[in-house]
């Protein structure tokens, strides 16, 4: 399928975006999308408010198009250097669109808090999880394990959001 270009200003107008998108392809596709059926989808990223928000809508494509993690983590700690304290906070959120042959049927988001650190550290993960210390369980995301980054993440958390609010849309 077509991808859809990520070129709103917020992760709810990416999010909606890209769930309309692909239900209106399925539908073109399948002869229409039924009222039953769902389609969803999400934008995440990282957010640095003493960066004016930077990497944000923009994580992924914060050095560049074609730029690995490492070049864009080396770039988010070049931005944030000489910063301390409450300027190095930061958030990842992720944000869910979920659509139906209705329409819109239901935006959630979650966030998990914490801090962008000196250097990278840990081995798992991907993306920016080696400079996010996430401050609850004293980690960054790379040296979580799976059980607890689903448990902690902004995508774990928005999914179980999601989840929770499909009974009452079936009904």
């Amino acid at each position: 399928m077509p991808e859809f270009e990520e070129t709103a200003p917020t992760f709810a107008e990416n999010a909606l975006g890209k769930a309309l998108h692909y239900s209106q392809l399925w539908a073109a596709r399948s002869g229409g999308l039924e009222e039953n059926a769902f389609v969803f989808a999400d934008d995440s990223g990282l957010v640095v408010p003493a960066l004016a928000g930077a990497p944000g809508v923009k994580s992924a494509r914060y050095a560049g198009p074609n730029a690995s993690s490492a070049q864009r983590n080396e770039k988010l700690l070049n931005e944030i250097s000489g910063k301390a304290g409450d300027e190095r906070a930061a958030y990842f959120i992720c944000v869910i669109a979920l659509v139906s042959g209705r329409g819109a049927e239901a935006i959630v988001s979650a966030r998990a808090n914490g801090s962008i650190l000196e250097a990278p550290t840990g081995a798992g993960g991907f993306g920016y999880d080696p400079v996010f210390y996430f401050t609850e369980l004293k980690k960054s995301f790379a040296e979580l394990s799976r059980e607890e980054k689903n448990q902690h993440s902004h995508r774990g958390k928005a999914f179980r959001r999601l989840l929770a609010l499909l009974p009452q849309l079936t009904q």
